[in-house]
Parts: structure tokens; sequence; C-alpha cells
């Protein structure tokens, strides 16, 4: 009895089981008999033959026949009875011998109910086969079939099942059993190869889809390509988009990002986030991604610029030329970012445009007031509803230039809140170290923005952030004198009003002494906004006049201005003619340019309690209690004044706030003048700050207060010693109508003022 070995396949009693000829000779050693019987032993593991021991086999096995041996190279052998290996020994010739004992089945099958249960399963084959090309082939071979083990044993191959599954058939004794684990495999499989096969046809109509798409669309592309040749102008908005991405330049990195977002775009269609993908395109393509063509700068024609369109402003336009030269010299964007500080309407706005026209570049203004998202500046992410870009790059892309003259207005107004820190924002912004790739949230691609010239303007310094500050070169714009006004009016205000009403230059005539009437009568500013304003009302009115048919040009002289403008004329602080103990005038700094001040002090019965008027801040706060001490201590006898009576000391105007490091040696002077009943001549002014050591210390804005004091009639102005250097900046004609006096300590100032105090204590 020969031992064949099978792996991998389902015996069972009763079946016929195919083998190649050649595997059962490499296996035997010997060429197939028919009539031979067989021992059919299911391996452990897919050994070869050298590699069998007794651990190898399974201890059950099956007798077989060998019924046929065909031509084709294959036998069959007809499986009978189940036998148990009782003895397994393999000897170093690698020959077997065999002990085996017969295993017979326990029959208690119902012939009615496993007939009834053969139908079922032939009955599933054939629906099954149905799904096939062989399927009407099959019909015959599954009519002579005659048990389920058989059908088992046949669909064998391509049965998924385990080893151990197919041993637990064939071992099982009880034949109701064994053809119930046979008939659960065969019904298993056929649902496997259902599923399987279901997969791989949506799988291929999934696929026959895409295919189907993608020719549509190549057609459509084609159809699309052929219509724009015909018909140049009437491209599809995707196709002029794609050509536009392809024109605009840009980086290799946002190429990148635009190629993706376009792919998202084709293939999602229509809708809310095809509208967005669409508009975050266009954006990227409008942006000016191009490098600049370097222009040649000219110096004098800069100069000749900045002259015809501001009069004045000597210093700022010194300091814009040389900025330029430095341009020019390195014929790139070069040196620091300028921050123009100054009242409104002295001209940092409107400079800027003068410097975008002297460059030959775009003019760009982007206003940060009241700013307080940081996504203003950065821009919005994209995966938020309603994503829209910084207003740095919003700029950029509407001036359609990569090296626009950029001014970022009033920064001193941006302020914080839980959205971020704009002010933070900046400071990639406007450095040039980290500007050349400035990524915006929505671009999501880095934008160089080192050839932007940036200019920034700021009222007040005070609330500009210290390392935004750093990054800036501060540049003051001083108020104008009335000189300047009227000069600026004549030239460049009247014209202009009169042109945005339509009148021409021989139909309104205002006079040199109604101008000045104007600039010194109905406007009170550091700039000239108000005057502006002022020459708009003129030209209205005049307007209305020749409409209404007036003939012949007209004439305004100061006369007329009353009813013109139809507003009273400013009342001015003037010094006044009575000069009173206790009380002082004093200079001081606003946003809107100079003014003074007057500082009244008064006793009254009292314990010596002090009362301070006219909404101080705590700096002026301070400067008087360092004035009460000084004075204390230089009159020795004053103490006695202070301790029995109250002192009183009120600053007019008590609805504006006031408050400055420059108004102690005023409250000095004021009390000291009180406590020695001493009074000190109304046309003369001081500003200075004190130290409890009766030093004068210097202090800011002093063009503005000297200009104030001129205005309101001051002849003689004190000033600290350390300050001198600030008179460059003052106009020459306030210097020749006052006479500025520098101290060094309160000492020295009361000893020109006649207020002698009897302690060498303010000495210095």
């Amino acid at each position: 009895m020969a031992v064949f070995p099978i792996y991998n396949m389902l015996v069972v009693p009763e079946a016929n089981v195919y083998f190649k000829t050649e595997y059962y000779e490499a296996v035997t050693g010997k060429k197939p008999v028919p009539e031979e019987k067989v021992v059919l032993i299911v391996a452990k593991e897919d050994q070869r033959r050298e590699d069998f021991t007794s651990e190898s086999f399974y201890p059950i096995g099956l007798v077989g026949v060998i019924t046929e041996v065909n031509a084709n190279g294959y036998l069959l052998i007809r499986t009978k009875n189940r036998v148990n290996l009782d003895d397994v020994a393999v000897y170093p010739d690698r020959s077997i011998d065999l002990s085996v004992s017969r295993r017979p089945d326990i029959d208690d099958l119902d012939g009615a109910e496993a007939a009834r249960r053969l139908k079922a399963v032939k009955s599933a084959m054939v629906d099954f086969s149905e799904n096939f090309q062989w399927g009407q082939a099959a019909r015959g071979y599954i009519a002579q079939w005659r048990s389920i083990g058989e059908i088992a044993v046949i669909m064998s191959p391509w049965m998924v099942n385990s080893n151990a599954e197919r041993y637990a058939a064939l071992s099982e004794d009880s034949l109701t059993k064994r053809n119930a684990l046979l008939e659960r495999m065969i019904y298993e499989n056929l649902e496997m190869t259902k599923v399987n096969r279901e997969a791989e046809s949506a799988q291929e109509k999934d696929h026959q889809k895409i295919y189907r798409e993608a020719a549509i669309k190549k057609q459509m592309e084609y159809l699309q390509h052929e219509l724009d040749e015909l018909h140049p102008d009437d491209q599809s908005d995707l196709q002029k988009l794609e050509q536009k991405i392809a024109d605009s330049g840009m980086n290799e990195t946002a190429m990148k990002e635009a190629q993706k977002i376009l792919g998202r775009l084709k293939h999602e269609g229509q809708g809310t986030e095809a509208a967005m993908l669409y508009d975050y395109l266009d954006f990227l393509a409008s942006l000016p991604w191009k490098k600049p063509r370097v222009k040649k700068i000219s110096l004098e024609r800069a100069a000749r610029i900045l002259d015809e369109d501001h009069y004045g402003l000597e210093k700022v336009k010194e300091r814009i030329l040389q900025q330029i030269a430095v341009m020019s010299l390195k014929k790139q964007q070069a040196g620091s970012i300028l921050l123009f500080v100054g009242a409104p309407g002295t001209g940092k706005t409107s400079i800027g445009q003068s410097i975008a026209r002297a460059l030959g570049r775009e003019y760009v203004r982007v206003s940060l007031g009241g700013v307080r998202d940081e996504a203003d500046i950065r821009g919005h992410r994209r995966t938020y509803i309603g994503a829209m870009p910084g207003r740095i790059m919003d700029g950029i892309q509407k001036c359609g230039a990569p090296n626009p003259v950029m001014v970022l207005d009033e920064v001193d107004k941006l302020s914080s809140s839980y959205n971020g820190d704009p002010a933070s924002a900046l400071l990639e912004v406007l450095d040039p170290e980290q500007n050349h790739s400035f990524t915006d949230h929505y671009l999501n691609v880095p934008f160089d923005l080192s050839n932007v010239t940036f200019i920034c303007t700021a009222n007040s310094l005070d609330t500009i952030p210290a390392p935004l500050l750093n990054r800036m070169e501060v540049i003051q714009f001083q108020g104008y004198t009335p000189l300047e006004k009227f000069q600026i009016a004549r030239r460049h205000l009247l014209p202009k009003a009169m042109q945005a009403v339509g009148l021409k230059a021989r139909q309104l005539t205002v006079t040199d002494e109604a101008l000045m009437t104007i600039v010194t009568d109905y406007t009170r500013e550091a700039g000239v906004r108000g005057l502006k304003k002022r020459l708009d009302t003129l030209c209205r009115r005049a307007a209305v006049r020749l409409v209404r048919g007036e003939k012949g040009a007209l004439t305004l002289d100061t006369g007329d201005l009353r009813e013109a403008l139809d507003a009273h004329p400013i009342p001015h602080r003037l010094v006044p003619a009575e000069a009173r103990p206790g009380i002082v005038t004093g200079l001081a700094w606003t946003p809107v340019g100079g003014e003074i001040l007057y500082i009244e002090t008064l006793f009254t019965r009292g314990s010596g309690k002090l009362l301070i008027t006219g909404q101080l801040g705590d700096v002026m706060r301070e400067s008087a209690q360092i004035a009460i001490s000084l004075v204390k201590a230089s009159i020795p006898e004053s103490a006695e004044l202070f301790e029995k009576n109250d002192l009183h000391i009120h600053v007019p105007d008590g609805a504006t706030p006031k408050d400055g490091p420059s108004a102690g040696i005023t409250l000095t002077t004021a009390l000291t003048s009180l406590v020695t009943n001493v009074p000190v001549p109304p046309s003369v002014a001081m500003t200075g700050e004190v130290s409890l050591r009766g030093g004068v210390n210097p202090i800011g804005g002093l063009p503005e207060k000297l200009m104030a004091a001129q205005r309101a009639g001051v002849k003689t102005v004190y000033i600290p010693a350390d300050n001198q250097e600030d008179l460059r900046d003052v106009a020459e004609e306030v210097r020749e109508q006052l006479e500025i006096v520098p101290v060094a300590t309160v000492a020295e100032l009361l000893e020109k003022l006649s207020l002698r105090p009897s302690s060498p204590a303010l000495a210095g």
C-alpha cells in the first residue's frame, strides 16, 4: 500500500481526487497502476519527502484506489474508508512504514434529508454558475455529482478554508455532522465568491465611471480649445483663470499651491466651495509676482516734486531725499522705515503721495486706525467662512505693483484684543530681515515685501509699542507758522478748493489780507485741515452766487469773511494786560499743536489742605507737590502760610484733560509769586520740568509751544538750557518775535524775574 501525502486539499470518503502523475511518481518512486490501493495522508506542513518525520502526519487518513491514469498526465483516486495511523516509521532512506486500522463512520444519515440537501446544494451551484460564461456547460457536470462530499472535494482548490477546518471535516465520525460541515463550507465559499465578484463588479463600474468622466473632460477640453481658437474672446472663466495663473509669474511654492487648488476646483463643480476656491485663485493670480523693473531715480526731479506739493517741511524733505539717494545708489529698496509723527493736517499722509510720484511708483494707503484684529494684518485662514486677505496684501493686489509706496496710516491707534495684537503682526511686515517671505494666512504662500517702501504715520508716540517703534525712524512734523499757512493756502489749498467746485481762477479772488485773517482769526491748529474747510466754504458760497446769476468776478476781502464763512472769529487766548501775584503763563503741547495755559494759585483760610482743579493728570499733580516742597524749602517763613491756609491750584479749561512733564517750572514760579506777593508779567511764559534739587529738566514739543506763545502775544519765554539745540527746529519768524531765555535752575529763573527767596535752597 503506497503512502501518498496531500497538502491544502479537502478529502472525504467516496470522492474522486485528481493528482498529477509526475507528482505521484516523485512521492512514491514508482508509476501509478490502476486498481492499486494507496493511503492518502494530510501532512501537517508542506514538506518535501526528505523532510518527513513521524510527526509530520495527522492521525487520521484515507484509503483510496487508483481508478484511472489518463494521457493528460493526471490520475484519479477514488477515496474509500478512513483509517487511523497507529504507527508511522520514517527510515533514513526516506521510506515510510505505516500501521493503520480502519476508522468506521457512524451512519446516522437520513437518506431523504440527505437527498433534499444535496438537491439544494446543486441548485445553489447552478444559480451560481449562471453568472459565468461556462454556466451552461457546468449544468451537466453538476447533475452527475452524487454527494455533498464530492461537491466539496471538487470545490476544494478554490475554497479559502484553513487546513484545520478541512481536517475537522475528515475527522468527523458522524455522517450527518460531516455533511453539515461540508454543506456550510460550500455555502460560505459560494457567498464569499459572490461578494468578491459583486465588489469587483462595483469597483469596475466605478473605474468605468472615472474613465468615462476623464474621457468626457478630455473631450470637453479639446472642444473648448477648438472654440477658444475660433473665438479667443469667449473663453470660459475657468480657462481664463488657468491662463491667468500660468502668466502670473508666481514663485514655485505659490504655483504648486495654485495647481493643487485648481485641481480641486475642476472636480468641485458648482457650489459655495467652488466659489471660494475660485476667489482665492483669482486673488492669488492677481498679485504682482514678477520682479519689479529697476527705474532710474532723479534726485533733482524728486526734490522738485516735493517742493511743488508741499511748502515748508525743509528738514522732512531733506531726510526723504537722503532715503531716495540711498535707493538710487543701491538700485533697490534700502534705508529705515520712516515714521512721520505730528499733529493732524501737517502733511504726513499727503507727502507719501509725493514720495510715490518722485519715485515713479504706485501709491497705497492702508488705514490702521481702530484695527484690533491680527487678521487685518495677516489675513484670515481659508478654513473660515468669509475669509479675506490682510490689508497689506489687499493693498498690494489693488495697486498691481510689487514695489509701491505704502503708507500705514495712524499706527498709534492700533489696539489689541482677544483676536491678537496687530502691532505685533506689523513687526514682520516692517522688518527687512523677514518681509522678503511674508506669509499671509489667506494666501498660505510667501510673498516678497522687501521691495515695498513703507511709510508710517502717527499723531503721538505714546501708544506705539516699543518693539514696533524700534523698527522705525521717527521724523517729527512741526506745526505750521501763520506765514507758512498763508503760503500753503495761496499755493495749494485755495486752487484745489476752487477746482473742486468748478470755479475758474478769474471768477474768485481772495485778497492777501483776507487770507491771512482766515489763517489767524478763523483757525486754531498746528496743521491746515481747518484752514482747508474754511476755504472750501468760501468757494461753495461763491459758486452759489455765480449760479444765481451774479455777473463779474467775485473778490473777497477781510470785511466779507464774517458773512462768507458764516462763523465768528475764533477767540485766541491772549495774555492779559494786568499782572497779579500767583498767576503765571505756561506753555503746553497737545496733539493738535501748542497752546498757552495759566497756572493760577490762591490761599484761602483753612488747615493746610491742597486742592487741585482743572483735570490735571498724575504727572502734573506730582509736579505740583514738587513745587510746594521747593517753595517751602527755599522760603522757610512760607511754611506757616501753607499750614494755616488751604492752597488751591487751578488750570483753566477744566473740561480739557491736561498732563505732561513740562509744567513744574510754571507751578514753582506761580507759588513763589503767591508767597512773595510779587506778580510775574503776563507777557512772560515758561516751560520746563523741575527736580527736588532745583534743576530745570528738558521737555519736548518746543517748536509748537513757542509758536503758541508767539500767537498769544508773549514777549519772553524761559526754556530749559538743555533745549537750546531744539531752537534750530523753530521757524525763524517765531524766533525773531520772541525773546527766548534758557535757564538751568529754578533759582536762576527766579533771579531773572526778581523773585528772590530768602533761602539758598534753590541755588541748584
